[in-house]
């Protein structure tokens, strides 16, 4: 459904603390292996160390890791072990802490993706809470580095052509904000793909 209302990239989100979404190792293997090309394949990892990124892309078999808690191993490690996968790291932008680990960390990973979880609660918030955070720090970030940068948090029909005016990113990374009752609604898929087209004609 995704692909066909014209989504560029499919994320598969594994084990979580919280959030939506989540799906066992062998479906996302099976959706990964079923995605034609140039179609990407994002595989959510909560996990933190090189080890057990790598023995889950391995698994799991996707194009792309999106790490989305911070990243305790070395990205060179990852690189080395699985070539030509896609390494993106997530930051969540809850102050002006967050440009800095952006830029730190922009120089070693292929892609960022900017959100509005919050790694340090009690229960890891580490994306789908459906919230917006703060866009002009995403868009200082997305001006400071020259790697590709991503946008989530609290994205949904009505403000993704805002979300582009406003950060520029190179691509969104929707969530809650197409769903309804925990699943996928094709509506409102459509709604935002037709929000942006909006935006590319202007």
């Amino acid at each position: 459904m995704a692909i066909d209302c014209g989504a560029s990239a499919v994320g598969l989100v594994s084990a979580m603390p919280s959030g939506p979404g989540v799906i066992a190792e062998e479906q996302i293997a099976d959706i990964a292996a079923s995605v034609p090309p140039p179609i990407a394949t994002f595989l959510l990892t909560s996990k933190q160390d090189a080890e057990s990124i790598i023995a889950q892309q391995r698994r799991c078999r996707t194009n792309t890791i999106q790490i989305v808690d911070r990243f305790l191993g070395s990205y060179e490690a990852l690189k080395l072990a699985l070539p030509g996968i896609s390494i993106v790291q997530v930051v969540h932008v809850t102050g002006e802490e967050s440009v800095t680990e952006a830029i730190a960390v922009a120089a070693h990973v292929d892609e960022l993706l900017l959100d509005s979880g919050n790694p340090m609660l009690a229960t890891k918030e580490l994306g789908g809470t459906g919230r917006r955070h703060n866009w002009a720090l995403s868009r200082r970030i997305r001006e400071q580095i020259d790697i590709p940068i991503f946008l989530a948090g609290g994205l949904n029909p009505d403000n993704v052509h805002e979300a582009v005016l406003e950060v520029g990113p190179f691509g969104l990374d929707i969530c809650t904000g197409v769903r309804s009752e925990g699943k996928l609604d094709e509506r409102k898929l459509r709604a935002c793909f037709a929000s942006l087209n909006v935006t590319q004609t202007r």
